[in-house]
């Protein structure tokens, strides 16, 4: 090497001719490699001056980000690196060409791999690290090394309904109330398990306030002087004593209400006497105090519930999710925060009662009959039927803990998909806790092993998480959303609920955001049925099976805070009954007894099916190139709703010109559905000219299919009063199901239209919607103009 530099140093200098090469070469000792040289050799044959510049590794990186090529790029430590040499030459020196030929003939051997390369090939970063002299075969992180076929079958080889009935004894407990003593040792116990599969592990810890039955005395209803004390209690009523007459309204659903207003039924006062289901506890409380009703009683009626006549039902009335004293901001000390609480709290009472109880009620009430359509013959009640309901719930603070556990990424570690179930139950909460939480350590369990034995190599990671206090509202899981809202809403693209998972074995049902549609659909193809005849699909392959499978996602469902509030695409599923929904959720007789009677002693084999079907979406997610997320789904549905509004607006316009000036159409609306059409369009056509072999261009493209549930979240109303921002799922004035409906108020002689208040809202979900199409249209330079 030596007398190379030496023989360089001598060449002749001319100034007819340039000779540049560039010389690169590693000096190894004892087998190592020990630094890394470039050589630029500049020649000016014009000239009486010789150059010669020596470039360390440091000076190549330098060189490579100016040229916009960093090593970030270079993500495998063992790429071959290639030079391009460019020679120059003219007739004048061809003597000079002469007596250099003997030169470059012996050193040709120190660059002879180089010197061929194409004139105009560039040279590309090498690692300062490491160099190899010969091909080395070796896994760039590209690509999964692994068929998805192969990753298929050794997911369906590592469940089994043997394993799952003992995972089964290990979490069934009697009573696991959210910070119970009960609810911390299972806790440890997963993350006792987690740590066992090799995973990292961390805790995330709250203190909540939650409201629990009277831990003296008791909650009552008194009526025609007979006194009740209702075993059941509601979470997050207010407390006190009122007297009004009863009045039944079916389910207390919005129709109910007002169909009871039209045949002047006198509420404001009243004590509503409601029935289970329909809705969630929360809404039948809010839609009866906008009614003005002083109280709520809900039973279940033996027409939905086969469950005795004195079963008691649990269950919470907070109008949203988390803990409703630190709304839109997390508990992690409450010392710190000053006093607050959610508009989601209810106003009035709220209490669960018996059939037996409700039962007593209903035959001695009078007044009109119930209209045909509820099918129930009972009455509607009277001012003679007067009750007194009296709460006493005690408001408590609890220490609640999150557990975690992840299976870190091989590419992008730092993208992740999370899986969740809650820990905590009223009682025994055999279908509403233990099976998720044994599907979610079952999964933990499968997928570690599939990494640490089986070669599968996830591009991106998974998290498993263990809520506590999802009894109370999703509050364990919500409160870990507001505290990362700002790096979930980058980092995680997918959350799957296993909340109740397990509660029949004839229909399935899935709720989820749309952008998921396409690949809970390739899923269902993929997973066999419990009862090993076809797949979860092959039921519905005849049919439509999206109106058949597919349902809205709820408030009171686990994964609406994931999506409504933090901008996750989510899903949630459950295996159901044929006719009505699992009977003994949210009772003390959520045993696994009963579960048994529900799906014919089938649930272990039906765990197994859940646990693929949860499996085989979050491995889909993490082992593809890119995610498979449908940008069409939403395209349609905002497209919907746009021609609807637009179809209001026309008709508003021609019926009373007076409310809109002429500058007031929904052009601009219908502007901002085409920009996010077209946007959603040129991703895809992008996604299909790409490499997909290029690490940096799938990342670039995923974070761009990583934005559109985020950005979907309207930026001009606050977490704190409006949590669930979500234009098109979410609830609130903001969204563009509140601008149809405020439509259709301005269409009549309502007091409550404003319009003002709707140009504001116009214009605001406008602008919500071209946001979101800008982003996934990329760069600054692709947005489109023509709004």
């Amino acid at each position: 090497m030596d007398q190379a530099r030496s023989t360089i140093s001598k060449i002749p200098r001319t100034k007819s001719q340039t000779i540049m090469s560039h010389y690169e070469s590693v000096q190894v000792f004892n087998g190592e490699p020990h630094s890394y040289t470039r050589f630029n050799l500049t020649q000016n044959m014009e000239g009486d001056n010789s150059q010669v510049e020596m470039k360390l590794s440091s000076d190549v990186d330098e060189d490579a980000g100016e040229n916009g090529v960093g090593d970030h790029l270079n993500h495998s430590p063992t790429r071959k690196p290639y030079v391009a040499q460019k020679f120059e030459r003219t007739p004048k020196n061809l003597c000079f060409m002469l007596a250099t030929t003997l030169l470059i003939f012996i050193i040709g051997y120190l660059i002879g791999y180089l010197v061929h390369r194409k004139k105009d090939l560039a040279p590309s970063p090498v690692p300062t690290y490491l160099a190899f002299e010969e091909p080395v075969v070796h896994e760039t992180g590209a690509a999964p090394l692994m068929d998805w076929d192969d990753v298929k079958k050794l997911l369906a080889g590592k469940l089994s309904g043997n394993q799952f009935e003992s995972v089964f004894n290990e979490f069934t407990k009697d009573s696991h109330r959210a910070g119970s003593s009960v609810d911390d040792y299972l806790g440890d116990k997963i993350i006792r398990q987690f740590n066992g599969y090799g995973m990292s592990t961390w805790t995330d810890e709250h203190y909540v306030k939650v409201q629990d039955p009277p831990a003296s005395g008791y909650n009552r209803i008194v009526f025609n002087g007979k006194e009740d004390h209702p075993d059941g209690f509601l979470s997050y009523s207010a407390n006190g004593t009122v007297t009004g007459a009863v009045v039944y309204a079916h389910y207390g659903q919005g129709n109910d209400f007002r169909l009871l207003q039209s045949k002047n039924i006198n509420l404001s006062g009243s004590v509503v006497l409601v029935r289970a289901g329909g809705i969630s506890f929360a809404e039948k409380v809010a839609n009866a105090a906008k009614v003005n009703a002083s109280a709520v009683l809900i039973y279940p009626d033996p027409t939905d519930y086969s469950i005795g006549d004195r079963t008691a039902l649990f269950g919470h009335v907070h109008l949203g999710s988390g803990d409703p004293y630190t709304p839109g901001f997390p508990s992690f000390n409450h010392t710190q925060f000053p006093p607050a609480q959610s508009s989601g709290l209810p106003t009035i009472l709220a209490q669960t009662i018996t059939t037996y109880m409700a039962s007593n009620i209903l035959r001695e009430l009078g007044g009109q009959d119930s209209p045909s359509e509820w099918g129930s013959p009972n009455k509607l009640g009277d001012d003679n039927n007067v009750i007194t309901v009296e709460v006493n719930n005690v408001l408590t603070e609890k220490r609640i803990i999150n557990v975690f556990g992840v299976i870190k990424g091989f590419v992008d570690p730092d993208r992740y998909v999370v899986i969740g179930a809650q820990r905590d139950a009223w009682g025994p909460g055999f279908a509403s806790s233990t099976v998720g939480t044994s599907v979610l350590i079952e999964l933990a369990r499968a997928i570690s092993d599939m990494v640490a034995h089986d070669g599968f190599k996830p591009r991106r990671s998974i998290v498993f998480a263990s809520w506590s206090a999802g009894e109370y509202g999703s509050v364990g899981a919500t409160e870990w959303l507001e505290g990362y809202l700002s790096s979930l809403s980058m980092k995680a693209f997918t959350y799957i609920n296993l909340d109740g998972v397990v509660s029949g074995d004839s229909r399935f049902k899935v709720a989820a955001s749309p952008l998921l549609y396409s690949l809970i659909e390739s899923t269902m193809k993929e997973v066999n049925s419990p009862n090993g005849v076809g797949n979860l699909f092959s039921r519905y392959a005849n049919g439509n099976w999206e109106s058949n499978v597919l349902e809205p996602l709820k408030l009171d469902n686990p994964a609406f805070p994931f999506l409504a509030f933090s901008g996750i695409p989510s899903v949630s599923f459950r295996f159901v009954p044929s006719r009505l929904d699992y009977q003994f959720l949210g009772t003390m007789r959520d045993t696994q007894e009963n579960l048994k009677l529900a799906t014919k002693n089938q649930f272990p084999q039906m765990a197994v099916s859940a646990a693929r079907f949860a499996g085989h979406i979050a491995l889909r997610l993490v082992h593809d190139h890119l995610l498979r997320m449908d940008l069409e789904k939403y395209n349609n549905i905002i497209r919907n709703q746009v021609s609807q509004i637009n179809m209001k607006v026309n008709h508003i316009r021609k019926m009373k010109p007076q409310l809109f000036p002429k500058t007031l159409t929904a052009r601009w609306l219908i502007l901002a559905s085409g920009s996010y059409g077209r946007a959603s369009r040129s991703l895809a056509s992008a996604i299909k000219n790409s490499d997909l072999e290029d690490i940096e261009m799938c990342r670039i493209l995923n974070d761009r299919i990583m934005t559109v549930e985020r950005n979907l979240l309207s930026p001009y109303v606050s977490p704190r009063d409006s949590p669930f921002r979500h234009i098109l799922l979410g609830t609130g004035p903001h969204t563009l199901a509140a601008v149809s409906n405020h439509l259709d108020i301005l269409g009549t002689n309502n007091p409550k239209a404003d319009v003002d208040l709707f140009r504001n809202q116009f214009a605001l979900v406008t602008w919500t919607i071209q946001g979101c199409a800008n982003s996934l249209a990329g760069d600054i330079w692709s947005l489109d103009n023509d709004i």
